[in-house]
């Protein structure tokens, strides 16, 4: 809570009376409260531990995301129906596809090599970052390049899935062209002694076109698939301000805290209330504040701004609910915190959680300890919801089903939590009460 009930410390008075003692009290300048090195401490630790903490945070993983790849999700496509190439035994297309896996270094990508019709309902799902597709007629228009006058160039698909992420779609559309132009200079190779005309020659020197297509488009109005992770960045911010909003103004109505605005001071009387109901009644308010702070955040979003919102209903009622959640979980935190639990709760909820949500950097091109809080942490689980609501048809397999489970599992984590604490706290005495200090 945001304090303990005890009165506040009576101000230096120049002109004030003698106190009890027979000592009149000095009078205080901002000179004699900078002086005292005391009051420096606190705020030079915690500012310079935050500073130092969120620096490394947000930047640890943002700078070389290609350097911390780990399984990558990429559908890689085989369709290639021949015939051979002569001298081989099979198809040009999966020898291909065999030299894209293999020139890929280890445990950086996942290559999921799957028809192009299972290719298509991962990229519609979100469950791949892009696709690898070799054409039905690759084989053949390669075999042309030696013969014909003026060959057309046969093609490898690159297909992109902006849905992801930006980032992320990006990074798989630079391995997979990467991996398509290496594919093309080593089928020039394998070629160029079959030339027969020196049109054939020059393009066999970089035989195949590589096109890049988007796999599974998304609407105008999403920022290019960022739309995302803002909308629900301004859910958890919605959570956590109404919580600490909720907070204050409680703590002000039962007395426990002086309200102050521009030179007005009010204390209100202090009530005899457990730490538990002070924490049942915010709790209880904040549910109810969230309706607003939700409905509000899709307003402006889908109304005013007019963001592409298929499932507008689907969309608010998660809104809410997520709100709410993160709410609770902040409360919780500065139950058992007091003062400090609203920047334990700042770290929980938005320190830790935007650079391990996956939604910017994806979380296989993010060092392993981002990987771990994305386990656990609600933005990583958000955010998945929200991506399948506005960009995969609210399928359940493109984490909404698991973004709806982790709300009522941080409730219940929240209230045991929550209640755990101030209950123990009751129990050993530590009231509201004024002069009482806990």
């Amino acid at each position: 809570m945001a304090s303990t009930g005890t009165p506040p410390d009576t101000p230096d008075r120049p002109d004030g009376p003698d106190d009890p003692g027979g000592e009149r009290p000095r009078p205080s300048d901002a000179g004699r409260v900078l002086g005292r090195w005391k009051n420096w401490l606190t705020p030079v630790v915690l500012s310079a531990l935050v500073a130092l903490g969120l620096s490394l945070l947000y930047m640890g993983n943002i700078l070389t995301p290609q350097k911390h790849l780990h399984h990558m999700p990429i559908a890689l496509v085989d369709s290639d129906a021949g015939p051979p190439l002569p001298g081989q035994s099979r198809p040009l297309g999966a020898e291909v596809a065999d030299r894209v896996v293999a020139g890929s270094p280890p445990g950086e990508v996942d290559w999921r090599r799957v028809s192009r019709e299972e290719a298509q309902r991962q990229l519609s799902s979100g469950k791949v970052y892009g696709a690898l597709v070799v054409p039905e007629d690759f084989s053949r228009a390669v075999a042309a390049l030696t013969t014909a006058e003026a060959p057309a160039r046969p093609r490898i698909q690159v297909l992109t899935n902006p849905g992801t992420g930006s980032l992320g779609s990006g990074i798989a559309s630079q391995i997979n062209q990467t991996a398509a132009h290496r594919a093309s200079r080593e089928i020039g190779q394998q070629l160029s002694a079959a030339a027969t005309t020196k049109t054939a020659e020059v393009f066999l020197a970089d035989p195949v076109e590589v096109a890049v297509e988007v796999g599974h488009p998304i609407g105008e109005r999403t920022g290019a698939g960022l739309g995302a992770f803002y909308f629900t960045l301004l859910l958890l911010l919605a959570g956590f301000m109404t919580a600490n909003i909720v907070h204050a103004g409680l703590d002000v109505s039962m007395g426990f805290a002086d309200a102050e605005i521009g030179p007005f001071h009010l204390r209100e009387p202090t009530l005899r209330i457990s730490r538990t109901q002070v924490l049942l009644a915010k709790m209880g308010m904040t549910a109810g504040v969230s309706l607003v702070s939700a409905s509000l955040v899709m307003l402006a979003a889908t109304v005013i701004l007019d963001m592409d919102a298929p499932h507008a209903g689907q969309l608010w009622l998660y809104s809410y609910c997520a709100v709410t959640t993160v709410g609770l979980g902040v409360l919780a935190i500065i139950a058992a915190f007091g003062n400090v639990g609203q920047l334990v709760a700042m770290f929980v909820f938005i320190a830790f959680d935007l650079p391990a949500s996956g939604a910017t950097v994806p979380l296989s091109a993010s060092p392993g300890f981002y990987r771990f809080l994305g386990v656990f942490e609600p933005m990583r689980q958000m955010v998945d919801a929200v991506r399948s609501i506005l960009y995969f048809d609210a399928r359940a397999g493109a984490g909404l089903v698991r973004g709806w489970l982790m709300l009522p599992l941080g409730i219940v984590v929240a209230l045991l939590f929550g209640f755990g604490m101030t209950r123990y706290y009751d129990r050993r005495g530590m009231r509201f009460e004024p002069g009482h200090r806990s």
